[in-house]
């Protein structure tokens, strides 16, 4: 199957069914910017480490770098995405079912953001597939169990393991800092956290980019008359294009969400801030190797709340997190009963 750019552009001039599938995928990218990047900067905002557009510029940057350099280096997360399931043998069908599943990625996320929720991209895209499938295949036929069970690892990893490891470290920080002078550690965990932010927004694009540059991959499959992407390599225009749309989408920003995760949730100091973006990034960094899709926000508020759990479990703002879990909760038969519905209703139009 021809990879190039140049070939890619012509099928696109010449078939509108690939050009909606492109702009739906990246409108989709550029809604995770917006939406779900702002969490990798919030505690940076929130502790006044750094102003909110620059820190908004910084994570851009590094998100457009996570997507370019690790999915270069290791794209085992955007195989998983790719392989989760199965639209049949009929390509055009599977096409008009990839739209679908898009779409209500797109309808759902933004509705949540409008609410100043933080939404889980990563679910929202694993239900609209799933959806999807399940509607052209009339039937879980078309759900690849063993990737999705991918899915459930990553869900737990994300909670449990963003909560111990936050924990684990703003503990070790407390007890080497206990006898420091607290101005000069201000001063040292200021730097430090602007660099844990720059490393979860790379290690954002690390994860979050890879899912979707499998997705338009796979409608790039789709459109040559190819039912998987199984021994396809990536090629580096696509993921050149995957950064550069998230990058524009995080340099939107997303006030509303980073006040919600670094300033409602827990009150953090800076120390604690640090601690959160520096668990947070481990835990998506172990997640990108072994190839397991995790939701960015479930890992950064996990952490987030790690932390604020080794000064008392009373730090925790609760009712933001229990607002938070019930949108995750819904996630899954919300977006994916869009996907659905429309993946049907477009079958039967196109």
């Amino acid at each position: 199957m021809d990879l190039s750019l140049s070939y890619f552009l012509q099928q696109m001039t010449g078939n509108p069914m690939l050009a909606i599938t492109v702009l739906l995928t990246l409108g989709v990218i550029f809604v995770n910017g917006w939406t779900d990047a702002p969490n990798a900067i919030a505690t940076c905002i929130g502790t006044r480490s750094m102003g909110v557009r620059s820190a908004i510029i910084t994570s851009a940057i590094f998100n457009f770098l996570g997507v370019l350099i690790m999915t270069h280096l290791n794209s085992a997360v955007a195989s998983t995405i790719s392989n989760m399931v199965d639209f049949g043998g009929n390509t055009h069908e599977a096409l008009i079912a990839l739209c679908a599943a898009l779409f209500s990625i797109v309808v759902y996320s933004v509705t949540a953001s409008f609410f100043g929720i933080p939404t889980s991209e990563s679910h929202s895209l694993i239900a609209g597939l799933t959806g999807a499938a399940i509607a052209i295949q009339n039937g879980v036929g078309g759900v690849n169990m063993d990737e999705w069970i991918k899915v459930l690892y990553g869900l737990v990893l994300s909670l449990a393991l963003g909560f111990v490891i936050g924990y684990l470290v703003c503990k070790l920080l407390t007890v080497l800092c206990a006898r420091m002078d607290r101005r000069k550690t201000n001063g040292f965990f200021q730097g430090a956290q602007i660099f844990g932010a720059a490393a979860m927004s790379f290690m954002h694009g690390a994860q979050d980019g890879q899912k979707f540059i499998g997705v338009l991959f796979l409608g790039v499959a789709f459109c040559n008359g190819q039912s998987s992407v199984q021994g396809m390599i990536i090629p580096v225009w696509l993921m050149i294009l995957c950064s550069v749309v998230m990058g524009l989408g995080t340099s939107v920003g997303g006030e509303k969400i980073i006040k919600s995760v670094g300033m409602d949730m827990v009150r953090l100091e800076k120390y604690q801030g640090f601690s959160a973006d520096l668990a947070a990034a481990l835990c998506l960094l172990l997640s990108s190797l072994f190839g397991i899709p995790v939701s960015t926000t479930h890992t950064k508020t996990s952490a987030i709340m790690g932390v604020g759990a080794v000064k008392r479990l009373s730090a925790i703002n609760f009712g933001m997190v229990k607002e938070m879990v019930l949108t995750w909760v819904f996630t899954f038969p919300g977006c994916g009963l869009i996907s659905f519905v429309m993946a049907k209703l477009f079958m039967a139009i196109f």
